[in-house]
C-alpha cells in the first residue's frame, strides 16, 4: 500500500470524523453560551442549569441531524468497503 494512498484515507476519514461531530457540537457550545449569558445577567450560579440545556440541544441535533449523519458515515463505510482491494497489498 503506498503512503499516499494512507494519507488520503486517513485525510478523509479525519475530515468524516469532523463533519459528523461538528454540528452536534456547534449545537452544546451555543446553548452553553446562551445559558452562561443568561446566568451573567441573572447572577444566578447553578452549575446543574447548564448541563440539562447542552444534553437536549445535543439531542435534538441528533434527532434532527440523524439521518444526514447516517447517511454520511454510511457513504464512508461504502466507500471503505468497495475499495478495500485497492487499500490491501
Amino acid at each position: 500500500m503506498d503512503e499516499g494512498v494512507i494519507l488520503d484515507l486517513l485525510q478523509q476519514a479525519m475530515y468524516t470524523v469532523i463533519l459528523l461531530a461538528s454540528p452536534l457540537l456547534l449545537s452544546g457550545l451555543l446553548v452553553g453560551l446562551a445559558v452562561s449569558i443568561f446566568q451573567a445577567t441573572t447572577q444566578i450560579q447553578e452549575a446543574t442549569l447548564a448541563f440539562v440545556p447542552k444534553i437536549l440541544a445535543v439531542f435534538m441535533a441528533l434527532v434532527i441531524l440523524g439521518p444526514w449523519l447516517l447517511r454520511r458515515a454510511t457513504e464512508f463505510a461504502t466507500y471503505i468497503f468497495s475499495n478495500i482491494n485497492n487499500f490491501v497489498m
